[in-house]
């Protein structure tokens, strides 16, 4: 049988115990520190009546204690939901409804939410990271008082130990599982198909540790390197640090590495010890690319395909095809990932044409939370999981993405579903229709644009009906441009015809 996600945490702590595993501005953190952490915070979650299999909460921002905690829940056994603290509380609301959670906690800065999200659920036990709500607790405080021992909580490999909450190609809310063996699969993926590391090798994150960022944590603990974290993305900021704590690898949006490319900085400092900028969320622009690949060698280059649901690499294109007419594809099928190409009744289509991905994989979810009907439609028999991602083989075996099943729109490397922002726009009075699209944008790859049919005789500002919906939803999902019509085209049943819209004003935005 293979180790299991607590096997390989503990297996690193042996292993590195005086070495520097996490770095936080000024602060760090030896792999005794980080796991001593861990188990006291295991053991003040214990205490508190959290059981195996509990599901617990997190609000928690990227700092210091954001790897201590994520081992601390699986040492205790629970099955950790982290909450985005970008997105508004509603949407927050909606997630914690979804879930089972009797503890919550949060960050230090994010004490006014947790206050706001305990007045709707009563019976939370809100714990705080160095600060407490009026009826909470402080974690720190009571994890100071507890062992530094581990608390041995015996595990199995189907244990659900994290729920990753993704709107999916419908935008209605799903929560993706993974378990004790699933995860130690995503680590063993990562380890096998993107990233080599050493001892000696430092990596840069400043993209939320929930997200795709997290999943290179275990990977570099696992190895007995260093992670550096930062609170936010400062593009100078991270220049520098790549520099001056000689940050080996680096994981990126596309966004991202287009602000970068913007900095004055890059341009002079020492990137001798970067050896690898990993990439992957969404579609990379070509020439936003090409700008990087000239200016840092495209021997740095790596590109990872893969989703929520079977992260971190279905596919990967490496920097020896970082050329000529691989730069359209995604990339090799992983080792450990197998894919199949589907129609919409599960049947395998010939070779050449375009079908629905469908993978099956060590890293893949266990499935989604309380959702049966889901689950049965998107996991084929014998295990195969449905991506709703058009794609297409080539002769060579690469992998190219030809459409989406939906509308999705990403932007910055965040998932944004046209339908939960057409709603949100269709609650304001003065608006009678409305179709959201993605339209190009140089920085952020797609915006979200709003095209949209105001009632007879009404009048109304762009900003006005954007900081209405910025008041209901994450901000990264309000329009950043409103198109007025007459009239939005249908389909002969009253669809609408996003694709037509967004024929139609792509080329005019982008000017």
């Amino acid at each position: 049988m293979s180790p299991l996600y607590i096997d390989l945490i503990k297996q690193g702590a042996r292993a590195h115990a005086e070495r520097s595993a996490i770095i936080f501005d000024e602060q760090q953190c030896s792999y005794r520190e980080v796991d001593e952490l861990a188990n006291r915070f295991a053991n003040a979650l214990i205490s508190m009546g959290a059981k195996r299999g509990d599901q617990v909460a997190l609000l928690v921002d990227n700092g210091l204690y954001s790897v201590p905690l994520e081992f601390a829940c699986v040492k205790a056994g629970v099955n950790r939901v982290p909450l985005n603290s970008r997105l508004s509380l509603e949407e927050q609301h909606k997630m914690l409804a979804e879930m089972d959670c009797r503890l919550f906690i949060h960050g230090a800065d994010l004490v006014q939410r947790a206050e706001d999200l305990s007045a709707i659920f009563p019976q939370l036990i809100c714990l705080g990271l160095g600060a407490a709500t009026q009826e909470g607790g402080d974690l720190l405080v009571s994890a100071g008082k507890m062992s530094a021992d581990d608390p041995q909580v015996e595990v199995a490999g189907d244990d659900v130990v994290l729920t990753l909450f993704t709107s999916g190609t419908t935008g209605t809310l799903k929560a993706a599982q993974h378990t004790q063996a699933s995860y130690a699969g995503i680590c063993r993926n990562v380890l096998l198909n993107l990233i080599q590391v050493d001892r000696d090798d430092v990596m840069l994150h400043a993209a939320s540790l929930i997200h795709a960022s997290g999943v290179f944590v275990l990977p570099f603990w696992v190895r007995g390197a260093c992670t550096v974290i930062m609170s936010s993305f400062d593009p100078d900021k991270y220049l520098r640090l790549i520099e001056s704590a000689g940050v080996t690898a680096i994981n990126l949006v596309p966004t991202m590495l287009q602000m970068l490319m913007e900095q004055p900085y890059i341009k002079t400092m020492d990137i001798s010890r970067l050896r690898q900028v990993i990439y992957g969320a969404s579609p990379m622009p070509l020439p936003v690319l090409e700008k990087a690949m000239a200016l840092w060698g495209r021997e740095r280059f790596w590109q990872y395909y893969g989703q929520t649901e079977c992260p971190l690499c279905i596919t990967t294109l490496r920097p020896e095809h970082h050329r000529g007419k691989y730069l359209g594809a995604c990339g090799l099928p992983a080792l450990d990932v197998q894919i199949r190409l589907v129609d919409e009744a599960g049947q395998d289509v010939a070779a050449g044409e375009v079908g629905e991905i469908a993978v099956r994989a060590p890293s893949m979810m266990a499935g989604y939370h309380n959702a049966p009907e889901l689950n049965a439609s998107m996991i084929m028999d014998g295990g195969w999981l449905r991506t709703r991602d058009m794609g297409q083989f080539d002769a060579e075996g690469f992998l190219y993405l030809r459409d989406r099943t939906s509308d999705m729109i990403i932007t910055g490397g965040y998932n944004v579903y046209p339908r939960e922002i057409e709603d949100v726009i269709m609650a304001h009075p003065a608006v009678l229709e409305c179709a959201v699209i993605g339209t190009p944008d140089r920085l952020w790859v797609e915006t979200v644009t709003a095209v949209i049919v105001l009632r007879s005789g009404v009048t109304v500002a762009d900003s006005e009906l954007i900081d209405f919906v910025a008041e209901r939803v994450a901000s990264y999902k309000k329009p950043r441009s409103i198109i007025r019509v007459g009239e939005i085209p249908k389909t002969v049943v009253g669809k609408l015809k996003r694709k037509a819209l967004r024929d139609q004003f792509k080329e005019a935005l982008l000017r």
